[in-house]
């Protein structure tokens, strides 16, 4: 049965593969150390921005274990509605320390590859979640074992079938798996296309010529974030620059799943793809503000929308 959606926001979906228990050491003001425990996983950062920003968000992933109960709860405490896939086994976690600013990683148990009827569960759920979406938003796993590749392929093939957008944020193997069933729009680092053997270079020329292989290969639209330079753009045969202002780094983490969550919100409320490039990097300038990932307040994002430049880019392909 389809979800019902009750709310006046417009309905969101997100495909969570890999909900994380999270533990990060901060200073305190006088010094002293604090403890800050929240949910985590790209899937959830980008729902949780989508939520900032006025969208009713439903997140659909595996969850198992102490680890799995406390998540839902916990990401329901945040105004996400869960549709949670039950396992056997306990969601993945981390610790980290930012007492001297930068994070450390001090440990990090993975979250266990899904068994085959668990990726059954989480297929079926997921559709049915989505069903009545104005957006679909797709995070990836938190490492390649999590969940079987096959499964981006299917739901991006049936989403795309039920005339669903979906909005991508995906590298490695689940992107190939992906365009492989069409998205809408795929966003994605260009050091993750370095890395995959997608661009040559960070090079304007090689980036672009990546974006071209990437529409051909099934993403109707493509957009490149690239750390601190203006993003890139491909839509309808147009490239395009995006800038946002320069304003002072707090934390990077989580920028890129912040600019997933504006794109997705601004194609859910029908607006162009200029604005949604502009809403895409006003959420991630927002984000890298603050030490929270994928978090910031609705009217700060919407007023440094008004001082994104969008712009046309020329570019060659070889």
């Amino acid at each position: 049965m389809e979800p019902e959606n009750t709310s006046v926001n417009p309905y969101a979906f997100v495909f969570a593969p890999s909900p994380l228990l999270t533990v990060t050491l901060e200073k305190a003001p006088d010094g002293s150390t604090e403890l800050h425990v929240h949910p985590g996983g790209q899937g959830f950062w980008i729902g949780r921005m989508a939520a900032t920003l006025g969208m009713d968000v439903h997140l659909c992933g595996p969850f198992g274990g102490e680890s799995g109960s406390i998540l839902v709860d916990m990401i329901n405490r945040e105004g996400l509605t869960v549709h949670p896939v039950q396992t056997a086994s306990a969601n993945g976690s981390y610790i980290h320390d930012r007492r001297e600013g930068e994070r450390k990683e001090i440990v990090e148990i993975a979250p266990p590859a899904l068994t085959r009827h668990e990726t059954d569960d989480l297929f079926s759920a997921s559709l049915a979640s989505a069903m009545c979406a104005k957006v679909a938003m797709l995070g990836g796993p938190h490492c390649d074992e999590a969940v079987p590749t096959e499964v981006y392929e299917r739901l991006c093939a049936d989403l795309g079938a039920l005339g669903i957008p979906v909005v991508a944020d995906l590298s490695g193997p689940t992107l190939g798996a992906a365009l492989e069933g069409g998205v809408t729009v795929l966003k994605v680092s260009h050091e993750d296309l370095i890395e995959d053997g997608r661009a040559e270079s960070d090079d304007l020329d090689d980036l672009i010529e990546a974006m071209h292989r990437l529409h051909d290969d099934g993403a109707a639209s493509v957009v490149v974030s690239r750390a601190g330079d203006p993003a890139i753009a491909f839509d309808d045969g147009n490239l395009w620059e995006v800038e946002a202002p320069s304003v002072q780094t707090v934390d990077h983490h989580g920028a890129g799943d912040s600019m997933t969550a504006g794109i997705a919100s601004a194609y859910a409320a029908g607006a162009t793809f200029e604005d949604a490039l502009r809403l895409g990097a006003a959420a991630g300038a927002v984000n890298v503000t603050r030490r929270g990932l994928a978090t910031g307040h609705r009217s700060a994002v919407e007023k440094m929308a008004e001082k994104v430049q969008v712009r046309k880019l020329k570019g060659k392909r070889s």
